[in-house]
């Protein structure tokens, strides 16, 4: 266990915990209201972190501050599209680490003591478990599981169910729907007559639950990460479908073959800076390439499997075509169709982004594969 120490009238000590892998600050001071933007950017530059003790509002109010002046150093568009990304990628890291020097102490409970703060205990509960003492984490990580707590007692409203879904802390939201609606409108394999699918990589639920509604038997959902295990079937449960979805893991594929087999895995093939990052990225596509080696094998006759893959990799020079079809071909597979759609999220539309380029002309495809 990590521990992190700081001097507030007398040694103090608390667990260090941050979910994006964030270091163990190698020194802490106590700030508070008096705390200027200017100074406490520098120390957060310098690797030290600034335990908050002062008003929550106003703590928000100074990590805003440090976002400005962080985003003063953010690079532009370079050479190439890979080139821009790997630089944007590393400004991005740089700025998680300078904002995440300001850290706030979670005490027995999950309570946050600072004035005008709000109750965060179920929030914390759900996304941290049962309280172990007093937990130091980064004020950047707590206000992402208030909003977590919120997205999840509200809902991302899902057009192709009919109804909502509820995102658990650190599993990836079906905010981007046109994925779901690709898995909602393709037509079914043996005419429709699916008894069973496997959804590999599941996440909230969400393309199991379509599945479901669409008149398949039994699905087995899988996932690596517990969270988003259980995450699935509260949501299975809230959706009523207990009876027709499974959810299961960790490993990819469950045992058994199946006649559909859906995958949406992580669509760029470079290495995640934390477990928040498994839902986008896949260092080396191992995912996508264990969805595609492991097809053949587990597909009943006249079977099909549907990869749901965006291209944002291919226009941002991280993999190209042909090396998705010549994996696609290795494995045993051929194409059957490819039914597209284009992103309608707003960072279509923010010319601000240096990636702006690559996701205007992003396209979405289902890609419907079967055995060679």
């Amino acid at each position: 266990m990590s521990t992190i120490r700081w001097i507030e009238t007398q040694p103090r000590s608390a667990r260090w915990h941050s979910e994006s892998g964030l270091p163990l600050p190698r020194r802490v001071v106590v700030a508070d209201d008096r705390m200027r933007a200017a100074v406490a950017h520098r120390l957060a530059c310098e690797g030290t972190a600034l335990l908050w003790r002062g008003d929550f509002h106003n703590a928000r109010q100074l990590l805003r501050a440090m976002d400005r002046r962080v985003g003063r150093a953010a690079p532009g568009v370079a050479g190439t599209p890979a080139e821009t990304f790997h630089l944007y990628r590393r400004f991005r890291a740089h700025r998680a680490r300078v904002l995440g020097k300001l850290l706030v102490l979670l005490e027995a409970e999950h309570v946050l003591a600072l004035r005008r703060a709000p109750d965060v205990r179920v929030a914390c509960r759900e996304a941290y478990g049962p309280s172990v003492g007093d937990m130091a984490v980064a004020l950047t990580e707590l206000l992402g599981v208030i909003s977590a707590r919120q997205w999840r007692e509200k809902g991302v409203d899902v057009p192709a169910l009919g109804a909502r879904v509820h995102p658990h802390y650190g599993v990836f939201a079906p905010t981007r729907s046109e994925y779901v609606d690709l898995v909602a409108r393709a037509p079914l394999p043996l005419g429709g007559g699916v008894r069973t699918a496997f959804d590999l990589g599941t996440g909230t639920g969400v393309l199991a639950a379509v599945l479901a509604r669409r008149g398949v038997g039994r699905v087995v959902a899988t996932d690596v990460s517990g969270r988003a295990r259980a995450c699935a079937r509260d949501n299975v449960r809230r959706l009523g479908l207990g009876w027709a979805v499974r959810v299961t893991g960790p490993e990819l594929y469950p045992e058994g073959r199946a006649d559909l087999v859906v995958c949406n895995p992580p669509w760029i093939p470079a290495r995640p800076a934390s477990d928040l990052d498994l839902g986008v990225y896949d260092v080396g596509g191992g995912m996508l390439h264990g969805f595609l080696d492991g097809l053949a094998g587990r597909l009943e006759p006249g079977g099909e499997g549907w990869l749901v893959l965006s291209d944002l990799a291919e226009r941002l020079g991280l993999r190209t075509r042909a090396e998705l079809l010549t994996a696609i071909g290795a494995a045993g597979l051929r194409v059957v169709d490819r039914l597209d759609t284009r992103p309608r999220h707003a960072r279509v539309r923010d010319t601000d982004d240096p990636l702006h380029a690559a996701r205007a002309a992003e396209v979405t495809s289902l890609w419907r594969l079967a055995v060679a």
